[in-house]
């Protein structure tokens, strides 16, 4: 059995009729609360943008964009503690870039000085790393505690070098690549070149040296002359030791 009501008006409803109302009442409930959201939004994305791209910034008076360039001969930024930490200013012969550690001594700078830029990288004594792009020798120098180059990576002449210092600042070993081939130079403490490895388009050769600089000893490709003034080429496999004099006093094969 269908039971039957009165409506708000008076007028006789059965029960699936209120449903049926009921169920339409909800479906265009759904749908205005879907073009409010949708107006809402919409909304929303315009005020967002006249925030972002509008002519002016937030606090800026009106009509005031932001500045495009600021001119300064210094900039300097502090710790909580009024620490200078970081500083970009104009020195006597440049641009200058300092970052400094908590007590304000610079750990790192960076700095551009007639028509060369140098970096160095320090720690709270002294120098440890310095990047030197001067154009005619580009380096980089690695330092020890007491402030002395041991290491140096350069581009001399258009030859790439790794050259080895000991404590006192003479160079020990030294590699370079020309255009010959890569060379391996180890000296002793009067930076005396005692033992050369090289590899050539002949293949690969070491030279032994006395004190004094004078070949005493060769192990694969050499080359010497000949009493007539021409220069023989010796092959990987030979073994050449000469006397103080310079002369070939043994050979093999």
């Amino acid at each position: 059995m269908t039971a039957t009501l009165r409506d708000e008006r008076g007028l006789t409803m059965t029960t699936d009729q209120r449903i049926e109302n009921l169920e339409k009442g909800l479906a265009s409930a759904r749908r205005l609360n879907r073009w409010l959201l949708a107006a809402v939004g919409l909304a929303l994305g315009v005020w967002i943008l006249a925030g972002t791209f509008g002519p002016t910034t937030a606090g800026a008076p009106a009509g005031v964009g932001a500045a495009k360039e600021i001119r300064a001969n210094r900039f300097v930024v502090e710790d909580e503690n009024g620490k200078v930490r970081a500083s970009l200013g104009m020195v006597k012969d440049g641009p200058s870039l300092a970052l400094n550690d908590l007590k304000g001594e610079p750990l790192a700078t960076l700095s551009a000085t007639k028509g060369a830029s140098v970096l160095l990288l320090n720690d709270e004594n002294s120098t440890r790393v310095m990047l030197d792009g001067s154009g005619d020798v580009p380096s980089l120098a690695l330092f020890d505690k007491k402030l002395k180059p041991r290491v140096w990576l350069k581009v001399l002449k258009d030859v790439p070098q790794l050259i080895l210092d000991d404590e006192n600042g003479k160079t020990r070993i030294r590699l370079a690549l020309d255009k010959d081939g890569p060379e391996l130079a180890l000296g002793d403490e009067n930076c005396k070149t005692r033992a050369c490895l090289a590899l050539g388009k002949d293949g690969p050769g070491l030279a032994l040296f006395d004190e004094k600089g004078q070949g005493r000893a060769t192990i694969g490709v050499a080359r010497a002359k000949a009493l007539d003034g021409s220069t023989i080429t010796y092959p990987e496999s030979s073994l050449l030791l000469y006397g103080t004099d310079g002369k070939a006093i043994w050979q093999a094969p």
